[in-house]
């Protein structure tokens, strides 16, 4: 008779508990809640990068908002200085980007009373700051973290994290306000939404200058907060021809219409 002995493979330890903890503030003129999961998300780190994130959605309001006099935009725009921040020369090389992505569905220059252009980067601002933002929280050893600003989200995790949990992102029913129409699941990258149940007409159609408003919403989900947010905003102005134009101009993003 033969006989063998079985290896004896050790179990491979349970998976750590993850704790969860949020912060809110008013910033941009909306609510930016930012959600870390750790072992320990009271640390002194995860602490710093949160302020840091909130502290750069403020600079990104100083500089870029259309509704502060003393904002390095609009300081510009009205001829009260020349020396501004770069980033508004980023800002306003992206829109000229989003612009042409997107075929002019997203546009960032309107025209005002007597003809006048103003240059108006509000549609591309919210989340290209906010994903600047959420980078602070990347370099967090050991974290998982999502930020939302408004109808736009972006998750991610920090250095040394092999395998990020996933985060269920609900998408409103802009039809039946507080009910949950579909939900979408992320490990890393970002969900933005564009509608008229919220905030009324805010988007305008740069074809016609007439504010969009109808029932529904659009939603796009896709690596980066910058990109979605621009194709939501576009797909809320035409949805049918941004549903042609994602797989070849962006494939890495995805529409959802509600």
């Amino acid at each position: 008779m033969i006989t063998a002995e079985l290896p004896v493979v050790p179990s491979s330890p349970p998976p750590p508990v993850l704790a969860r903890r949020a912060w809110v503030e008013q910033v941009m003129g909306t609510a930016v809640s930012v959600h870390v999961r750790a072992v320990e998300p009271t640390r002194p780190d995860v602490e710093a990068a949160v302020a840091r994130v909130f502290a750069h959605l403020r600079k990104a309001d100083a500089v870029l908002s259309t509704w502060r006099a003393d904002s390095d935009l609009l300081r510009l725009q009205h001829g009260e200085a020349d020396d501004v921040h770069a980033w508004v020369a980023d800002v306003t090389e992206l829109c000229l980007e989003a612009e042409d992505r997107t075929e002019g569905l997203f546009r960032a220059w309107r025209a005002r009373p007597q003809g006048r252009t103003v240059f108006d980067p509000t549609g591309l601002v919210k989340g290209w700051a906010v994903a600047g933002a959420a980078a602070h929280l990347d370099v967090v050893p050991e974290i998982a973290y999502g930020v939302g600003a408004g109808g736009d989200v972006v998750v991610g995790a920090g250095s040394g994290v092999a395998g990020a949990p996933s985060w269920r992102i609900g998408i409103e029913d802009p039809r039946h306000p507080g009910e949950v129409a579909k939900v979408v699941t992320v490990r890393r990258g970002a969900v933005a939404t564009s509608g008229a149940a919220a905030r009324g007409g805010h988007v305008v159609d740069p074809r016609t200058g007439i504010p969009v408003e109808r029932a529904g919403s659009a939603t796009v989900t896709g690596p980066d907060l910058l990109w979605a947010d621009v194709w939501a905003t576009a797909a809320w102005v035409d949805p049918a021809r941004v549903a042609r134009l994602l797989p070849e101009r962006d494939p890495a993003y995805r529409l959802e219409t509600v």
